[in-house]
């Protein structure tokens, strides 16, 4: 059984209290992991974990601004709040993409 690849990234999905980050701000994993704040970093490294390995956590937020995607083919999605204690709120959407590896499309 070959590698499964993905693509992982992190948008400032909302909190306008921050110093260090805004909304909209896009980051590609790992190779942007130094541009992000640590305490942001800490809380959604075990989250980015289970998605790189084709893990998925259950709960959906149905009928809610953070309710998820869960396509075991594509994409899948997570919300993570940072644990700032100040009013900043920060919401990171983690969105792992797969990988269409070379040999699922008939080239070696």
């Amino acid at each position: 059984m070959g590698k499964i690849n993905y693509e992982i990234e992190i948008e400032i999905y909302k909190g306008e209290g921050c110093d260090h980050h805004r909304v909209g701000e896009t980051f590609r994993y790992p190779d942007d992991i130094g541009k992000l704040c640590p305490w942001l970093l800490d809380s959604i490294n075990s989250m980015i974990r289970v998605l790189q390995f084709g893990g998925t956590l259950p709960w959906k937020y149905k009928e809610t601004e953070y309710e998820k995607m869960i396509d075991t083919d594509g994409i899948t999605t997570e919300f993570i709040r940072c644990p700032d204690p100040t009013d900043a709120g920060v919401v990171a959407k983690i969105t792992r993409r797969k990988l269409i590896a070379l040999k699922d499309v008939g080239w070696s």
